[in-house]
């Protein structure tokens, strides 16, 4: 399978980041650049968006570039600092912008933006594993 089709092939597969309203903007290999817009269900208690649905944006970018390497890569560990909180109505992107890959582990940074405001910065690591993507 191609490096690109794999993100898209796990958004298939993936009901949470689907319902969450998660869309793929940009990938290739070790790369990928997804967005959403924040959904009144999705705000906390303070009318901000959950930390949560940043973090979700984040792992997904995180976890669709790890995996266009062809192998399935999961995370093992991960973590975010909040920056600016998040209203209604914004559209957020999570795009993986440094990355470093070893033979089993992957380490990236994912930038989460609200038009080229950050918002979140989200750190993680990934274990690849053998087993391969396919068709």
């Amino acid at each position: 399978m191609k490096p690109e089709q794999i993100p898209h092939k796990m958004l298939s597969l993936d009901a949470f980041s689907q319902g969450l309203g998660i869309e793929i903007l940009d990938v290739k290999q070790g790369y990928c650049k997804v967005g959403l817009t924040i959904r009144k269900d999705m705000l906390n208690s303070m009318n901000n968006a959950h930390g949560g649905i940043t973090f979700s944006l984040a792992d997904t970018a995180f976890g669709f570039a790890a995996n266009t390497h062809g192998n399935y890569a999961v995370s093992i560990d991960t973590s975010i600092n909040h920056i600016e909180p998040l209203k209604e109505g914004d559209y957020i992107t999570a795009e993986s912008v440094i990355k470093k890959t070893k033979n089993k582990l992957s380490f990236k940074i994912v930038e989460v933006k609200h038009g080229d405001e950050l918002v979140a910065l989200f750190k993680g690591v990934v274990y690849r594993t053998s087993k391969k993507w396919e068709e």
